[in-house]
């Protein structure tokens, strides 16, 4: 079995370890370096098998791919080394947004050493359908797919809704499952987080985090198109203003 092609949360954390090392080389015999192998080959990504591979995510191995992120950067004057598709796509998200990356790999950290994503089971749309990852990738993704799946949190988002006297309503498109579907659809709608976790920070949700959702917006604001694979209900409703059918499809 050969070493499993590179992902982009693993580069990700590869490239905000040489960011902070004013990109320069992840060199094999740094402590950090080791540190970081080790945080790789514990991603919940590949599966145990891969953990056999000699090579799998090894120091040398990490300390190459480090040289790739540098000599994919646009404004590298020297050879470049292959590092593919992947490692540009990633080099250049920090090259533009360096903060928001950095986040993100910030909280995929905290949520390796809290134990939090490797207890979390593979989610529905956490791998991008159209390839560009954005910046949370696809352990955050699937973090935060399986926090607005819990149940408890829904109900009690709902409760707080008829206690105030809210429409249960897709904040975006306005759509009730209960007026178009009568008792079937009575009490049901989806919730969605505001923020993705890499702004947000992986704290405990709060009801002010989740806003309602039909079944259609939500997917589309979790849908990956253009290196964006999360978007709050005002963003959504500004891509439905934009778009020529001007309505969301109920």
């Amino acid at each position: 079995m050969r070493s499993p092609s590179w992902t982009w949360d693993e580069l990700l954390l590869i490239c905000s370890r040489v960011v902070s090392n004013d990109w320069r080389q992840l060199r094999a015999y740094q402590q950090s370096t080791h540190d970081l192998a080790e945080l790789l080959q514990a991603l919940p990504i590949h599966g145990a098998a891969a953990r056999d591979v000699p090579e799998f995510r090894s120091v040398a191995s990490v300390s190459r791919k480090s040289a790739d992120l540098i000599t994919s950067r646009r404004d590298y004057a020297g050879p470049a080394t292959r590092g593919g598709r992947l490692t540009r796509l990633v080099t250049e998200a920090f090259m533009e947004r360096e903060a928001e990356m950095l986040l993100a790999a910030q909280a995929i950290e905290s949520g390796i050493s809290s134990g939090a994503i490797a207890l979390i089971p593979e989610q529905p749309g956490e791998v991008d359908e159209d390839g560009v990852p954005a910046a949370e990738g696809r352990l955050l993704t699937r973090w935060a797919t399986f926090r607005e799946r819990n149940p408890a949190l829904r109900r009690r988002k709902i409760a707080q809704a008829i206690r105030l006297g809210h429409p249960l309503q897709c904040s975006v498109c306005a759509f009730n499952f209960g007026h178009r579907y009568g008792a079937l659809g009575d009490g049901y709608i989806e919730v969605h987080h505001v923020l993705p976790l890499h702004l947000s920070g992986p704290r405990e949700t709060a009801l002010e985090d989740l806003a309602f959702l039909c079944a259609n917006c939500h997917r589309m604001c979790h849908r990956g198109h253009r290196g964006t694979t999360w978007r709050t209900p005002a963003s959504l409703r500004t891509e439905i203003e934009l778009s020529a059918g001007g309505d969301c499809a109920r």
